[in-house]
């Protein structure tokens, strides 16, 4: 079993920067694929970025037109906290994120994909 909590979510101005982190709890997390998702009110949950287990792979949700750099994820040097980067925020980013995390190295953009989910942080962009 794995427990992932996420944190470092908040209300932050439009252009601001926040790190999201998502901590683990059990056994060989360091071989497990993580990705977060967000859903923002009245808006189906959706993909936002992926790593492997190793951290040398990501994948983005429509790199050039949605994140253009402005988010990174990243594996800890302790492989048991993987983190969001999320620079020059807009209030579309407004959500609630969740990370996620699937027993199979690998980069994983869809829900079903993974078997443990955190319990969300409130990130909240004000213009």
């Amino acid at each position: 079993q794995v427990q992932l909590v996420e944190s470092g979510g908040g209300l932050v101005q439009a252009g601001g920067s926040l790190r999201l982190s998502c901590a683990a709890s059990g056994r060989t997390f360091s071989e497990y694929g993580v990705g977060w998702f967000r859903q923002a009110p009245g808006k189906e949950r959706e993909f936002v970025a992926a790593v492997s287990g190793s951290g040398s792979g990501t994948y983005y949700h429509d790199y050039a037109n949605f994140v253009k750099g402005r988010f990174t994820i990243s594996r800890g040097n302790a492989k048991n906290t993987v983190y969001l980067q999320m620079n020059s925020l807009k209030p579309e980013d407004t959500a609630v994120y969740y990370c996620a995390a699937t027993s199979s190295d690998g980069l994983y953009y869809t829900e079903a994909s993974y078997d443990y989910w955190g319990q969300g942080t409130q990130v909240t962009v004000s213009s």
